[in-house]
């Protein structure tokens, strides 16, 4: 009896019909991300001038500038990723590596799904009623911080997990059969191991907190003035630079607003192209 091959089989229309969608799915999707980054581009680079990135916007001096609010999505960046990394690192490992109980880590993964899909704007009110109400920050940078904290949780929760996960078990036996202790383990030959998976999960995360406006509206606040003090400033309101192009745009200075998107534009593309190199320079299963 001969056999056949399935590429010797008749494609079917339907089969037709649902790998011309895919395509024209898959073209329209770089259509779109074409389309408004070269709108950006269009509009942002002819009304752009390094003045902007040096100078503060005071009505006194006559200058227009973004140099604050590129100074507090740095603070923002900074110190979000300060509370959320140890947070987010430390819980994957204990859910992949010291949490025995599967329907506990279930309910963990589970809640951390649902915490990817909640609004930007409720976390907003949450930090706005927590952290600015509560714990008495006000509108402030260390308020939005822990608000984009929180949201990026399971970014680099998740992220960890896949890394870790996808290092070999062979690597766990040898260290612990050679009388490693599980931590050192851990330490030693597992987040070594899983850095590059971690890292691009703190570069997306990166990128979550970039963009990011609805939630530092109602948290960081909309005040642009340079930083005197490096300590003091974290307790201060903070425009960053999604907030200031929402200003501009509120104000009908669309000139400024989109010299704003071209640098975020910049920043969170740099970003994502830094997170897909690392993944492929660093990808155990990629094969040269």
């Amino acid at each position: 009896m001969n056999s056949v091959s399935i590429f010797d089989k008749k494609s079917r229309v339907s089969d037709k019909v649902l790998y011309f969608l895919i395509q024209f799915a898959s073209a329209l999707s770089v259509l779109v991300l074409v389309v408004c980054i070269g709108y950006i581009l269009y509009r942002g680079i002819p009304a752009f001038d390094f003045s902007y990135l040096v100078n503060t916007t005071s009505i006194l001096n006559d200058t227009v500038g973004i140099l604050p609010n590129i100074i507090n999505t740095l603070y923002i960046v900074v110190v979000t990723l300060l509370v959320a990394c140890p947070i987010g690192i430390g819980g994957a490992i204990f859910l992949n590596e010291y949490a025995k109980n599967k329907k506990f880590v279930s309910v963990i993964s589970f809640t951390t799904e649902v915490l990817a899909g909640i609004p930007s704007i409720i976390y907003g009110l949450f930090g706005m009623l927590f952290f600015g109400e509560l714990c008495r920050l006000g509108f402030s940078i260390l308020s939005g911080a822990f608000t984009l904290a929180i949201m990026i949780l399971p970014i680099i929760t998740r992220n960890t997990q896949v890394a870790l996960e996808a290092v070999p078990k062979s690597y766990r036996e040898a260290a612990l059969g050679i009388g490693a202790t599980k931590w050192y383990m851990i330490r030693t030959v597992l987040l070594p191991s899983a850095m590059p998976g971690i890292l691009t999960g703190i570069i997306l995360g990166m990128g979550r907190i970039v963009a990011e406006s609805a939630a530092l509206l109602y948290t960081a606040g909309s005040l642009s003035i340079l930083p005197t003090n490096v300590i003091t400033h974290l307790f201060s309101s903070g425009a960053t630079l999604t907030i200031q192009l929402y200003l501009e745009m509120a104000k009908g200075s669309y000139e400024v607003a989109f010299v704003i998107a071209l640098v975020l534009i910049v920043i969170v593309l740099g970003l994502n192209f830094l997170a897909k190199w690392i993944s492929n320079k660093f990808d155990v299963n990629k094969v040269d």
